[in-house]
Parts: C-alpha cells; structure tokens; sequence
C-alpha cells in the first residue's frame, strides 16, 4: 500500500511481474474504493474495468456510452489510490488512430501501467454481448502504432485486444492478433472464445509470438478455466473484471432488502464492516498520521 506521499513505480513492476512463473491475476475495480479492496487482498495488479466504471458512473450497459474524459478521469482516481500496477481498459481508444494517440497519453499521465486498446467500431460493446462489428484490420494497425509512438515511458505497456472470435472467427482473431504484434503491441487479447478447444487452439497458436491475456469473465461466454491449465497455456495474465461489482450489487441488494423489510438495518450489521474497520480500510490512520507530522 503506497501512502499519500509516495512515488511508486508500477509500470516497471508490472513487466517485472510478467516475468514471473504463472499468470499474474488482476481482478477488476471500477472505481477507487474497489481498486483498494483489491490491493488490500493482496493482489499484485488491478484492472480497471470498463464494464465496471460504466455501470458504476452512469448505472448503464457497457455499450460505448461514456466518453474518453470520463474513462481517464476514473483511471487517475484508481492508480492514485493504489500502489499496485493498474492494467486500464481503454476501449477503441474513442475514435481513430489520432485520438488514440491523446488518449494514450492521458492514460499514461493518470499512471496507468498499461492500456488496453480493441478493434471494436465506435460505439463498441462489451466482448461478451451480440452484436459486435470490427474495424478493418488496417485501420487497427494503425491504432497500434499510434498508441506505440505516443506513449513516453517505454514500460507504458499497450495491449491489442481483437473482438474477430464473435464475427469472423477463431481463425481471423488469430491472424489479426499476429498483425497486432507485429505493429508493435506488447500483449495479445483474444476476447470471448466459446469453447475450452478454442481457448487451447489461441493459446497454442499464439505461443511465443507475444504474452496473451485471458478474460475469465464471471458469467461470461468464455467456460471458466482453472488457474493451473491457464498457465499451462502460458497465459501472462488472467482478468477477473466484474466480480466485484457483482459482488457489490449483490451485498447492497441484501442491506437494502433487510432495510425495507425490517425498517432497521440491524439484521445486516453483523455482514459489513464495522465504522471503525471501514474508516481503517480508507487510511485514516494514514491521515491522522501525517496531521501528526504537520502539526
């Protein structure tokens, strides 16, 4: 945990943790209080989730509908709150390759370690829904490229993420995920292949050609893998981007519930944090320690 006054170095720990045997794991946050949580479990990385930060900002569907703006300044919340590596979902870069290039070095102002860029049209969706479309595999290329020449720190890691499984298939998601490391891309991303066979075919495909991320979607359309298979796979990290939120909704549901039901919240109390663990949580004790310091 970073206090108030540090200067962490993320980018460079996050291609130190890539490195490391086995999949790095990075569960998803959707604003700064859950990017805590995460690192407070101990995890080494957090991803920030567009899905998330969508449902979370506006209580709407992840269907391109929040701005470049919006996404960046929730990015900057998230790293400032942290001192773990933040992995941040950067959609399609909101337009073409010249605003990928802006967009690229808001991400890595806010202190992003690495941005995740995809082949979507403008509005995109979420990987994991119907009606997806793609650009032409040029006009990626040259997304990709934009987002190399724009970042400033070379540690400023850009992952290409290609959406071709649900429209054009394996074997065209495939081709484009080699196009995109030849232009440069540091990691690969393959969203939402249907069957363990595809999973296994991706992987064995992809292997040596650049490190693959793998999206274990909580209730996506992607079949759940086990950790030891991942990296068996050689999957250099594993996204788990919404089950904190789920979990969230889930938790506020059942106060709410009990608060109707019962017109007291008195049945709930003994499943939350007490004032005084969440007050710790947040860092008051940081806090009071530096009022200490500048009394």
């Amino acid at each position: 945990m970073s206090d108030l006054l540090g200067e962490p170095a993320p980018r460079s720990r996050l291609r130190a943790l890539l490195t490391e045997p086995g999949p790095l794991v990075a569960p998803g946050a959707y604003d700064a209080l859950s990017a805590r949580l995460v690192e407070l479990a101990g995890f080494s990385a957090v991803y920030m989730t567009g899905f998330g930060t969508t449902a979370g900002l506006i209580g709407r569907p992840d269907v391109g509908l929040l701005t470049a703006t919006e996404m960046v300044d929730t990015a900057r919340r998230i790293a400032a709150a942290v001192g773990v590596p933040v992995i941040a979902d950067g959609d399609t870069g909101y337009g073409n390759a010249i605003n990928v290039v802006r967009t690229v070095r808001d991400y890595e102002r806010a202190g992003i370690a690495a941005i995740q860029l995809e082949d979507q049209v403008t509005p995109k969706k979420c990987g994991h829904m119907n009606g997806k479309q793609i650009v032409p595999l040029p006009e990626m290329i040259g997304k990709i490229h934009a987002a190399t020449d724009a970042r400033h720190d070379p540690d400023f890691l850009v992952i290409a993420r290609t959406d071709a499984v649900a429209v054009e298939g394996v074997d065209a998601a495939i081709e484009r995920a080699r196009a995109f490391a030849d232009a440069g891309a540091d990691l690969l991303f393959v969203e939402a292949p249907t069957t363990e066979a595809d999973i296994e075919r991706i992987a064995g495909a992809l292997a040596g050609t650049a490190p693959l991320v793998f999206n274990w979607a909580e209730g996506g359309r992607t079949p759940p893998l086990s950790p030891n298979h991942l990296a068996e796979l050689g999957f250099a990290i594993v996204l788990y981007p919404i089950g904190t939120l789920l979990a969230a909704t889930a938790g506020i549901r059942n106060y709410l519930n009990v608060l109707l039901a019962d017109g007291s919240p008195d049945a709930a109390l003994p499943e939350l944090p007490t004032f005084d663990d969440f007050t710790t949580l947040v860092g008051l004790p940081e806090i009071q320690q530096l009022e200490r310091k500048y009394r």
